[in-house]
């Protein structure tokens, strides 16, 4: 067929779709497709759009409901509540036109929201092939809402679709709610569907409605509007500082032109390393930038070879040693390690070149100083320190990691289209972005209670005010305290503000504080991530009685130098997880209010904490820190003790 037949003909065809399409006067919102999981036992409301005047029927299996739409074509109806099952075809008439949802179940509907270990995908999680390979669960579904945002409340999601949990699909799942799910619809045996509705990166001022925040129905636009115009600044501000770069001088046409080890850079900049390019002065800035520095090694050494590790960089990376490629990686937070053949070595100084391209939100070599290191023969050397460094291309402006910063805008479009759409319940990880310093933690209190109480209220307008809440708590991350400080840290202050949303009813929280990884904000192990949230789930959501936390402080006795401290949820018994068998952890204080680290020993369902340092203990804490590492109590069921204090300093 000649090309412009070809071309007229596919043009005949985009004209008769578009006019069919055009045809359809009935219409039902985007969170209804085929696939879709519809909650169980509760009368299901389904709206959407038709003529205006028209009268519309709406099936599902036997359930039959009729309306008539407003003179706006708006309408609406409430089916009678169904037991689980399916697959059914939900189907929508009016004037004429028909509508139909095919393989549509009847079960139960979780949302999953919060940001990136939310969002974080089966595919990037601990065994992921394993985990995809076996995926065959046709009654096990997830929605992904696409990111995005708006001004005002809008009553329509952007887009997503509904997929199965099979081989196909299951990869691009949400790790936590996938595993979460799993479970689920191992013990209760009913169809589940996840909406994921996550943002990573995204802060929980976000994700609340402007109402809830108290502010005018204009707040958001205003937060908004005042994002835009500072970002406006600091762009204008980095083109002046270094030039409006639009094409990355340092790669021209496949040569890397920045990672010849000849070129002279004395006069380029100069960056700690690791930092995000946020905290080493280049606020707002996205694009390409280039790293380089060196390091010697004698004939022996170049002759065998070396591994030079990098850590995770946000986003992706191209790295040469001598001007020859070593490897290149893709995908934010992912820790780099590349051999480094004999061949591209030599004897004296070596010449490290790395390229880095970020495209949103934070940018640059970021792991742990740990991390940034060259092993060669077994020996490592530390890398980390002062680079030289300089920007190839500027790519700036409101990028969706500053967006989802602002009040509401996140809510208005990812969650209030969703609410008149009835639930079993919410899964909840979030926090990161609001545990960067202890007043954000201490203010995490009052918002997330507030997130709770009014999604419940607004969701489905009222009719299902308790329905369940869960969250994961933060997962231990960072360096760990060599003595103690004095508020242990705004990750541990954090988890307390969660923890304290358990005084609402239908809560219960996932603690995590054992599968966190201390140099990676993204731990992988997301299988006990949704084992501990199935477990609440099964208890707050489901009626069973079984165990569903590791040791939960009850109370304490001061008992001469020596502090008692009693035990909820000890399942079959209190351990330490200790090689010794010492329990780790813990931290007195006399009123000085001096915590030093403390000696404890298991006794009964009790453990006793002392230290010859505070002879008059009045205070206790566990696992009071960012990192936890060396807290080692557990039940015998498996689950770890929940961080406590007993102080309100």
């Amino acid at each position: 067929m000649r090309p412009t037949t070809l071309i007229a003909l596919l043009a005949v065809l985009g004209r008769a779709a578009a006019a069919q399409e055009a045809e359809h006067t009935v219409r039902l919102p985007k969170l209804f497709g085929n696939g879709m999981v519809i909650q169980r036992d509760v009368r299901v409301p389904v709206w959407g759009w038709a003529a205006a005047s028209a009268p519309v029927t709406v099936r599902l299996g036997p359930r039959v409901s009729r309306t008539i739409a407003d003179r706006n074509g708006k309408w609406s109806v409430s089916l009678l509540p169904t037991a689980a099952g399916g697959p059914f075809t939900l189907s929508v008439e009016a004037a004429g036109d028909r509508v139909a949802i095919d393989d549509v179940m009847v079960g139960d509907v979780w949302v999953a929201s919060g940001q990136s270990n939310m969002e974080w995908p089966l595919s990037l999680s601990d065994s992921a092939a394993q985990d995809i390979a076996s995926a065959n669960d046709s009654s096990l579904r997830e929605l992904k809402i696409p990111i995005s945002w708006s001004e005002r409340p809008t009553d329509e999601i952007v887009g997503g679709s509904w997929a199965r949990a099979d081989d196909k699909h299951v990869g691009a799942f949400s790790a936590v709610a996938y595993h979460f799910a799993r479970e689920l619809r191992a013990t209760q045996r009913v169809p589940i569907g996840i909406i994921n509705a996550t943002w990573g990166g995204s802060a929980i001022e976000t994700w609340l409605s402007a109402e809830a925040q108290a502010l005018a129905a204009d707040g958001p636009a205003r937060a908004l509007a005042v994002e835009c115009a500072r970002v406006d600044s600091i762009g204008a501000a980095l083109r002046a500082r270094f030039g409006n770069l639009t094409s990355d001088p340092g790669l021209i046409d496949g040569n890397a032109v920045w990672a010849a080890p000849t070129i002279d850079d004395r006069n380029w900049s100069t960056i700690p390393v690791p930092a995000s390019w946020e905290r080493a002065g280049y606020d707002a800035l996205d694009g390409i930038a280039w790293y380089r520095t060196s390091f010697t090694l004698d004939a022996t050494e170049a002759a065998q070879g070396a591994t030079l590790s990098l850590g995770p960089i946000d986003d992706d990376d191209i790295t040469w040693v001598n001007g020859i490629e070593i490897g290149r990686t893709a995908g934010y937070n992912v820790p780099r390690r590349y051999a480094i053949p004999a061949t591209a070595l030599r004897a004296g100084t070596n010449v490290i070149a790395v390229r880095v391209a970020d495209y949103g939100g934070g940018g640059g070599i970021n792991g742990s100083a740990e991390q940034i290191a060259l092993d060669v023969g077994g020996v490592v050397r530390p890398l980390a320190g002062t680079w030289r460094f300089r920007i190839g291309e500027l790519k700036l402006g409101l990028d969706g990691q500053r967006v989802n910063k602002v009040p509401a805008i996140t809510y208005n479009r990812m969650i209030a289209p969703v609410l008149p759409m009835p639930i079993k319940g919410i899964i909840w990880y979030q926090g990161e972005s609001n545990a960067n310093t202890d007043e954000q933690a201490r203010a995490y209190r009052a918002q997330f209670r507030k997130l709770i109480t009014s999604w419940r209220t607004a969701w489905a307008r009222g009719a299902q005010r308790d329905f369940p809440f869960l969250w994961v708590q933060l997962p231990n991350f960072g360096a760990a305290d060599s003595t103690p400080t004095p508020t242990g840290g705004s990750w541990a202050i954090h988890r307390e503000a969660m923890a304290a949303a358990l005084s609402l009813p239908n809560t219960g929280q996932a603690i995590t504080i054992d599968v966190g990884n201390p140099n990676d904000i993204h731990p992988r192990n997301k299988r006990d991530v949704g084992h501990r949230l199935a477990l609440v789930a099964r208890r707050v959501a489901y009626g069973e009685r079984i165990l569903t936390s590791g040791p939960t402080y009850r109370s304490h006795l001061v008992q001469g130098g020596r502090v008692l401290v009693r035990f909820a949820n000890v399942g079959g018994g209190l351990l330490s997880r200790s090689t010794d068998g010492t329990v780790g952890g813990f931290a007195i204080a006399g009123r000085d209010g001096r915590f030093v680290w403390a000696q404890a020993k298991i006794e009964g369902d009790s453990v006793v904490v002392w230290s010859d340092r505070v002879p008059e203990p009045v205070a206790v804490r566990y696992a009071w820190a960012n990192n936890p590492s060396d807290a080692t109590l557990y039940n015998r069921e498996g689950l770890p003790a929940a961080p406590f204090r007993t102080d309100t300093w």
